[in-house]
């Protein structure tokens, strides 16, 4: 491959929104048929393991918590009158490539090597977008993402819906400000849905069992967890940057009520949630 690898949370986010479809009951949670494509050689050992051990709690948590934000934030963008969307941590992210996005101008926004790694599987496998997908590389210990946007033709006259799934754990209080920074100067309506992880008093058992048994690999591999917050504590840090909080939702709201009546091990998992903020009010 010519490019970085995605990191190994994003390969594993995608195998979980895979093996969903391979392993679980209906109702689907979330449809995703082309994360095993985005995959590329990682595909068949990242899902097999789900395939393995379907039952496993910890497998279980993993698709349930990667397949319930999927689901909101793309129903979030449905609802709303966005034409741009804007991706951040894009990583192997799919909706571009699928039905969903038309109409909708897919903005990816991704460090420069993992969006390499990304292209080259799109072209082995023949992937097309559904419409325009932009691709934005930054580095953002050193660009400007306002300005990167601007020259992939983002329009900052026009309000745009902002996704940040599982990014803000993994970033300093600083990095989180910066980027915070950066989006306020979209313009006003725009929306952000932005997932974060839960002060450990806030997490319910199976967040703690998740928490116990996962921070240590992520650690292990270069990728620990860096920040967590409360919802008032992130409600403070967007009013600082002008967005005000229109919602917070854990997984057990984020879908009917009646699909976590399910006949397989998914359950939500109360470690995360998703800030849903409009900017200016």
């Amino acid at each position: 491959m010519i490019g970085t690898e995605p990191s190994r949370t994003a390969m594993m986010a995608a195998a979980a929104r895979a093996a969903h479809l391979l392993i679980d009951s209906e109702p689907y949670l979330f449809r995703d048929t082309m994360a095993s494509a985005l995959l590329g050689p990682h595909a068949e050992e990242l899902i097999g393991y789900h395939l393995h051990h379907s039952d496993h709690p910890l497998l279980a948590a993993v698709r349930a918590q990667a397949t319930v934000r999927s689901h909101w934030v793309e129903q979030r963008l449905a609802e709303s009158a966005a034409a741009q969307y804007v991706v951040l941590g894009a990583g192997l992210d799919s909706f571009g490539y699928r039905d969903v996005a038309e109409g909708i101008r897919v903005f990816e926004v991704d460090h420069p090597g993992t969006q390499r790694w990304k292209r080259e599987i799109l072209a082995i496998s023949d992937i097309q977008p559904v419409g325009e997908v932009i691709f934005v590389p930054v580095d953002f210990e050193r660009d400007n993402l306002p300005r990167q946007l601007a020259d992939a033709g983002f329009d900052r006259d026009r309000p745009a819906l902002v996704g940040w799934l599982g990014v803000s754990m993994y970033l300093t209080a600083e990095a989180i400000g910066t980027t915070l920074a950066a989006l306020s100067g979209l313009a006003p309506g725009s929306e952000l849905v932005m997932e974060y992880m839960l002060d450990p008093a806030l997490r319910d058992g199976n967040g703690h069992a998740y928490a116990e048994s996962v921070q240590p690999v992520t650690s292990a591999q270069g990728e620990p967890w860096l920040s967590t917050f409360t919802p008032e504590t992130l409600d403070d840090l967007l009013r600082r940057y002008g967005f005000a909080t229109v919602e917070h939702i854990g997984h057990r709201a984020a879908v009917p009520a009646d699909w976590w009546q399910r006949a397989d091990a998914l359950q939500p998992v109360d470690l995360c949630r998703l800030a849903h903020a409009r900017l200016g009010g």
